[in-house]
């Protein structure tokens, strides 16, 4: 794996939205955090364009990404928001150019598929971590999910247990490997092409919003006959928000995974606050993980070096 190199006070990070549009309001409030955080902060070019429902058309928004990855000034890339559009231009991604430039990149949900395929082609660790103008953009961005931004100034070991938020042991068993994964529906939607996510010897993240446990039944199901959920050492099972189910008869989400990795052959945790929701546990994902149900701890080895 590349690990990229750690922050410092006073370095400036790039913020561009590779999906959905961003609205004005939330990314100048989103900014604030980060300069709080001692950084400055430099905005794409496109940052700020409506194409539907893009934020710019795919060669805007590639330009964005490209440009901030080629500044020498730039350390670090964090997404302004999720909501659609990165698998549409995962295919014309400069990976030589990310290999060059091997610099923090952050962000969670459809950046999930940006993720897995820059990860994938080159190596570099990516983290799964709050967005601009979306999570910082919140009054209620808590104390937990500002504090693990400190990771990126310098290596350090991330630890969940059960001090953070009650933890369901699913399948028991000890498992250490790369933590991969990220948003289920995006992780899916990779099956089929160049960029099908690998989770073979891995620690596997899920989370997911707003699906019905009869969607997080399709899913999962359509990775199990991939051989993905079989192929990985342990699953974590993080935050799926908005998962209520609007059928007059449904499985409960709980009965959904229990069915799908209770007889799982590694650790399965349920509980983890990773994903849409705060707290936010932020995650390098590519880092070295290790995930125990006796301990009932989720523990993650450094993400920069």
């Amino acid at each position: 794996m590349i690990y990229p190199k750690r922050l410092q006070k006073g370095d400036t990070v790039g913020v561009i939205a590779p999906a959905s549009p961003v609205e004005t309001r939330k990314l100048e409030n989103g900014r604030k955090f980060l300069k709080e955080l001692g950084l400055q902060v430099k905005l794409g070019k496109h940052v700020d364009k409506v194409y539907g429902y893009l934020a710019g058309d795919d060669a805007d928004r590639l330009e964005d990404f490209h440009a901030m990855l080629a500044d020498p000034d730039v350390k670090a890339i964090i997404f302004a928001r999720g909501g659609y559009g990165t698998a549409r231009i995962a295919q014309d991604l400069d990976y030589q150019l990310i290999r060059e430039n091997p610099k923090i990149i952050w962000g969670y949900s459809d950046i999930t598929y940006l993720h897995t395929a820059i990860r994938q082609e080159t190596g570099l660790v990516t983290f799964h971590g709050p967005m601009v103008a979306s999570d910082m953009a919140k009054d209620d961005f808590d104390d937990l999910s500002r504090f693990l931004f400190q990771q990126l100034f310098g290596p350090t070991t991330l630890i969940y247990s059960e001090r953070i938020s009650p933890l369901h042991t699913i399948a028991e068993g000890e498992a250490e490997g790369e933590l991969t994964g990220g948003n289920l529906s995006l992780l899916v939607s990779t099956l089929g092409t160049p960029f099908e996510i690998n989770t073979k010897g891995k620690i596997l993240l899920l989370e997911d919003i707003g699906e019905e446990p009869y969607r997080v039944d399709g899913m999962l199901n359509q990775l199990k006959l991939a051989g993905k959920l079989e192929e990985a050492a342990g699953v974590v099972v993080g935050d799926f928000a908005k998962a209520e189910a609007t059928l007059d008869s449904s499985l409960a989400l709980e009965e959904v995974f229990e069915h799908y990795l209770q007889s799982f052959s590694g650790p399965v945790l349920s509980g983890f606050r990773i994903g849409h929701c705060l707290p936010h546990f932020s995650v390098p994902l590519g880092a070295v993980a290790h995930l125990s149900s006796k301990e009932k701890t989720l523990v993650v080895n450094p993400g920069i070096q």
